[in-house]
C-alpha cells in the first residue's frame, strides 16, 4: 500500500447519505475509545445531513459503554447484524436471533465433531450474557450472567450470538473449521477474536440489516459509504457503493474495499467523514 492511496485525492468526490461504519480497529482507536478528532467528525456529519450506523459485531452489553461518546450520531448494528439498537435511548429496535432449538442443534453438531469436554459456549442476548463454566470470556463478564454446564440450561427465547471455544489446539482457521461443521445450521462470522467462533442464525450478516435499514430510509448502496478491517466486514463493504479499508485491516479486506485510509491510531475515519463533509451537505 502507498502513502498516494491513503490520500483523499482518490476518495469519492460526491458527499454519501449515510456512512456505515465498523467500530472495534476502525473507528476506535487502539485504546477502544472515541478520540476527540472522531467525535467532532460524527458531529459534523451529521450537521451536514450525512447518516452514520455503526455496525459491529460487539454484543449490547459493550455497546452501552460508548454511549457518552456516539448517542445522538447514529444507530448500532450490532452482533453481527442480528440486533439494531438506539444507543443513546438504550432501546433494541429489531432484533433477529436464534431460537433454543436452533442453538441446541448447533451445540450439538460441533460436540459431536470435537467431543463435549473440548467445546465450551456462551451466548449473547438482548438481555445480557451467559455463558457455560468452561467458557472463557475476554471482557469482564457481567453482573448478573448465568452460568451453568450446559448452555441450553440457560437460553432465552432469542440469541443474538451463540459464542464457542475449544479446549483444542487451533489457529487463524477456527472460523472456518467451526462453519465446516455446522453447515447451514447457523453463520460463522470472524471479527478476528482468536480462538471465538461468533454465530449467528443463517442469513443474519451485517451487510443484510444495513441494507433493510438503509432502504428503510429510502437509500440505496450507491449513497453509502462503508468502513471495515475484519473478514466479517467484507459483505458490508461489498454491498456499499464505495468502501473504505483502514490501513491496519486484514489483507483480504484492504484487497476488497474500493477505497484506502489512514489506520484507527491515526483516526482514518474522521478524515474521511471530514473529507466528505467538506463535499457540501446532502440537505
Amino acid at each position: 500500500m502507498t502513502d498516494a492511496s491513503l490520500s483523499s485525492r482518490h476518495w469519492p468526490t460526491t458527499a454519501p447519505r449515510l456512512v456505515a461504519t465498523d467500530l472495534d480497529n476502525t473507528l476506535l482507536g487502539p485504546d477502544g475509545r472515541v478520540s476527540a478528532r472522531t467525535q467532532r467528525a460524527l458531529a459534523a456529519a451529521a450537521e451536514a445531513g450525512i447518516a452514520v450506523v455503526f455496525v459491529s459485531a460487539r454484543p449490547l452489553r459493550r455497546l452501552r459503554e460508548l454511549a457518552e461518546h456516539v448517542a445522538g450520531h447514529g444507530i448500532a448494528i450490532c452482533s453481527n447484524g442480528a440486533a439494531v439498537f438506539d444507543v443513546g435511548a438504550d432501546v433494541v429496535l429489531a432484533e433477529e436471533g436464534m431460537a433454543p432449538a436452533e442453538v441446541a442443534c448447533v451445540a450439538g453438531a460441533l460436540r459431536a465433531a470435537w467431543g463435549a469436554q473440548n467445546v465450551h459456549f456462551a451466548t449473547e442476548h438482548a438481555g445480557g450474557f451467559d455463558k457455560e463454566a468452561a467458557f472463557t470470556e475476554s471482557y469482564a463478564v457481567p453482573a448478573g450472567s448465568r452460568v451453568a454446564e450446559s448452555i441450553e440450561d440457560v437460553l432465552t427465547p432469542s440469541t443474538l450470538k451463540l459464542l464457542v471455544r475449544t479446549s483444542l489446539p487451533w489457529d487463524e482457521t477456527f472460523a472456518r473449521r467451526v462453519a465446516a461443521v455446522i453447515g447451514d445450521a447457523g453463520l460463522v462470522a470472524d471479527s478476528g477474536a482468536p480462538g471465538l467462533g461468533e454465530i449467528s442464525r443463517t442469513g443474519v450478516t451485517k451487510a443484510a440489516t444495513l441494507e433493510r435499514w438503509a432502504a428503510d430510509l429510502g437509500i440505496g448502496p450507491h449513497d453509502v459509504w462503508a468502513f471495515g478491517d475484519a473478514p466479517n466486514d467484507l459483505p458490508m463493504l461489498r454491498w456499499a457503493g464505495a468502501s473504505f479499508a483502514v490501513a491496519n485491516a486484514f489483507p483480504e479486506v484492504r484487497a476488497a474495499a474500493t477505497h484506502t485510509c489512514p489506520s484507527n491510531a491515526d483516526d482514518g475515519v474522521a478524515r474521511v467523514l471530514e473529507h466528505a463533509v467538506g463535499l457540501g451537505s446532502t440537505r
